[in-house]
């Protein structure tokens, strides 16, 4: 029996839902749709490296607003593995927090010292080998953001409703 009335109890299942959604659906759009888009439309990879830093900007801040709005979401209704889904939205923060704030820092700091385009410089260049190793570590973190959120998902799934 919940200590939540039915209607806390559904208004709280649906925050978890929509900020899930929001969270996962906008780093699948991004990485599978916008981001290969831009680059390969674009003829400037300058500039389609310049909207997409701008797009995962918004998509960070917009993934810390939904994962602050899950955690809260949690101490509103009752949830049988409450503990492992704050630790995997935690995690996710955490991901998030680390490409916003550490690494697309240092990425645009590199672009700003180069002067132009990445991609013209030789790949043995240490600005260009600097950038890529960052570029690696950013989609990790988004790789790793996603499948903590699948995580979740599963967990949510095997929830079932008392009511």
């Amino acid at each position: 029996m919940s200590r939540f009335p039915p209607e806390m109890n559904a208004f709280a299942r649906f925050l978890l839902l929509i900020s899930l959604i929001v969270w996962i659906g906008g780093i699948i759009f991004f990485s599978f749709v916008v981001a290969p888009a831009l680059f390969t439309l674009l003829s400037s990879p300058a500039m389609a490296g310049t909207i997409v830093n701008r797009a995962l900007a918004t998509l960070h801040f917009a993934g810390l607003a939904c994962g602050a709005i899950f955690l809260a979401a949690t101490f509103l209704t009752v949830l049988k593995h409450v503990r492992l889904i704050r630790v995997l939205i935690a995690l996710m923060l955490l991901a998030t927090a680390i490409s916003q704030f550490g690494v697309a820092p240092q990425m645009h700091r590199i672009r700003e010292a180069v002067g132009g385009s990445i991609e013209a410089l030789p790949r043995q260049d240490a600005g260009r080998a600097a950038f890529d190793k960052l570029h690696e570590i950013s989609v990790v973190l988004e790789g790793t953001t996603l499948l903590l959120g699948i995580g979740v998902v599963v967990f949510l799934a095997r929830e079932h409703d008392p009511a």
